[in-house]
């Protein structure tokens, strides 16, 4: 890596996740030094790489309105893009190959669908272009629910009981599929498996609910993970850095008055309370940067993550939730506030990322 790397940072997408991954990249910008020279691509919902000046535009700080937080529709709770947001198996954004090729490194902030389930990371490992975060594999598996949760299974970590469903076999099979949800028992979260930032997400307690929440989630994928609620468990995280042997921050705890933990209370001001680090036992600590380690070698991590845990201090059990392999750096977001509690600030933690990128894998 040169002594000032220049870095294209893409952010953006078509994804529903548009509008996190720009603040997300407002956040970064603002909070990184001069020793980095960033270039800017925004990629616009239709898949378009902006040039400079619009991308600079749409990058500029929001207006009042919208200063709380990524934008969400009339109601709360779900981003503006959502409704209209294109199915997540579309074809991806164009890539600008001279782009690519003319900086040091990428930094592809971009949540979500086509920019961080694999992609973009496939397409940039064909043109030999060093970039931030997780490979293929990694990124592929980060994103899809289903595949994650069997990747973590297969490795013995503990994970809520859950149920994968296809749209086809809702369709067709539907009172089979509803018996064998019935096991899980209630409440449950039903999710899109291929989408992040709480979008589509929603939490049923009887029938009904569970079905409307599976054809409101087959909205964004044709694949719907079904959850068990972990009653009672309090809401962990850890931040992964590294390669083979990545570096685990302090724990963080997410505390909301919501339902649970949505789209409104991870990006709206005071939708939740983030404590970094989290009042729990040392040796719980201990347990949560242990498998937070584990979970990130099992999928093949690289660069970073942020693993999400469930702790039921009735039953003194832990339980990997999900890992994120290209966590918000949003100002309300916790992967930098965890380093930043860690030791690591904000333009170091960039730094770091940056030489994760050109170590070999």
């Amino acid at each position: 890596m040169t002594v000032r790397p220049l870095v294209l940072l893409l952010c953006g997408g078509p994804s529903a996740e548009h509008d996190v991954s720009l603040a997300s990249a407002r956040s970064l910008l603002a909070a990184t030094d001069d020793r980095i020279a960033w270039r800017v691509r925004v990629i616009d919902r239709a898949g378009t790489w902006l040039d400079a000046e619009a991308s600079a535009a749409r990058l500029a700080p929001p207006t009042v309105a919208a200063a709380a937080g990524p934008a969400t529709a009339a109601g709360g709770g779900r981003p503006a893009t959502e409704a209209g947001a294109a199915p997540t198996r579309a074809t991806g954004p164009r890539l600008d190959e001279r782009a690519l090729r003319s900086v040091d490194a990428v930094f592809p902030l971009l949540h979500g669908p086509y920019g961080e389930d694999g992609r973009l990371q496939g397409a940039l490992e064909v043109l030999g272009v060093p970039y931030v975060g997780s490979g293929v594999l990694a990124s592929a598996v980060g994103m899809d629910k289903i595949a994650m949760k069997a990747m973590l299974a297969a490795a013995g970590l503990p994970q809520v009981p859950h149920l994968g469903v296809t749209r086809q076999r809702w369709r067709h099979q539907r009172p089979a599929v509803e018996a064998e949800l019935d096991g899980l028992g209630w409440p449950v979260f039903v999710k899109p498996a291929n989408m992040g930032s709480s979008i589509g997400i929603e939490r049923a307690a009887e029938a009904s609910a569970r079905a409307r929440a599976i054809d409101a989630a087959f909205a964004h994928d044709r694949r719907v993970i079904v959850e068990a609620a972990a009653v009672g468990a309090r809401e962990l995280e850890v931040a992964v850095i590294g390669l083979d042997e990545p570096e685990t921050s302090v724990v963080g705890e997410v505390r909301t008055d919501a339902p649970f933990y949505d789209y409104a209370a991870k990006y709206t001001p005071g939708g939740a309370r983030l404590d970094v680090p989290a009042e729990v036992p040392a040796s719980v600590a201990d347990a949560c940067r242990a498998l937070a380690r584990r979970a990130f070698l099992a999928i093949d991590g690289a660069g970073l993550a942020r693993v999400d845990l469930f702790w039921q201090p009735e039953r003194d059990a832990l339980q990997v939730n999900e890992i994120n392999t290209m966590p918000g750096f949003t100002e309300t977001s916790m992967f930098p506030r965890l380093w930043a509690a860690s030791g690591l600030s904000y333009p170091e933690l960039a730094l770091r990322l940056l030489e994760l990128a050109h170590a070999p894998r």
